[in-house]
């Protein structure tokens, strides 16, 4: 599963490599460290131009009569979100870039676990695979909200965790985001693991197990990387 992770970048530098518009504030776009569930978070829609929008992390299908009072759905498993009711709807029609610079994995050891920050090797932003949808609340207030999709792990993900989100490799954002686009034997065939060259993993202090620690120092390596 994902459950936590970061966005760091800078408004104009993430503008510049994910080529959208800011529909949201751009004055809100701020290094976050250690983003949990139901907190508001960036992400990417498609149409004629690419916009930038906040959401709720914790996506509430657009039927729900009320918010879900138990766990927020903040992942799909890419093996049944064609079939999920809270899911297929969305993997047609509501298709989103979920922005991200690293993300967090706890990895079981004989007496306890060991957060782990996974980041692309080069050190850049990258895009998760993610669902969003509108749902309005008994008030009448539009929500948006969204999920990541994960998928099994690659191997450098394996010592840590079974599954992982899925990172879409740039040349899938542009079809991801593509409204035209709603067959699902061809969408799911793009929710695979990315390639291991591509990642790599360090051990980050207990910090990020509360959601209430968020300076940098949540994300600073200790011990030896794997």
């Amino acid at each position: 599963m994902c459950g936590r992770y970061s966005l760091t970048a800078s408004p104009s530098e993430l503008a510049k490599r994910f080529e959208f518009e800011f529909e949201s504030d751009r004055e809100a776009v701020r290094p976050r460290y250690n983003i949990a569930p139901t907190q508001q978070v960036l992400t990417v829609v498609g149409g004629e131009s690419r916009q930038a929008r906040f959401m709720r992390w914790g996506l509430i299908p657009r039927w729900a009569k009320e918010a879900p009072t138990g766990r927020p759905l903040i992942n799909a498993r890419a093996e049944t979100v064609a079939e999920k009711p809270s899911f297929r709807d969305s993997l047609k029609r509501r298709r989103c870039l979920v922005l991200a610079d690293g993300f967090y994995e706890w990895q079981r050891t004989s007496d306890a676990k060991r957060p782990m920050r996974i980041v692309m090797r080069t050190g850049e932003p990258f895009a998760f695979a993610g669902l969003w949808s509108e749902w309005k609340d008994p008030a009448g207030s539009l929500i948006e909200s969204c999920t990541i999709i994960t998928t099994q792990a690659n191997d450098v993900l394996q010592p840590i965790h079974h599954r992982m989100p899925v990172i879409l490799p740039d040349e899938l954002e542009d079809p991801w985001l593509d409204t035209a686009l709603d067959e699902s034997l061809t969408l799911t065939q793009f929710l695979a693991p990315c390639t291991d060259d591509t990642l790599e993993a360090y051990e980050v202090s207990r910090l990020v197990n509360s959601a209430s620690n968020t300076g940098p120092e949540v994300a600073d390596p200790v011990g030896l990387g794997i």
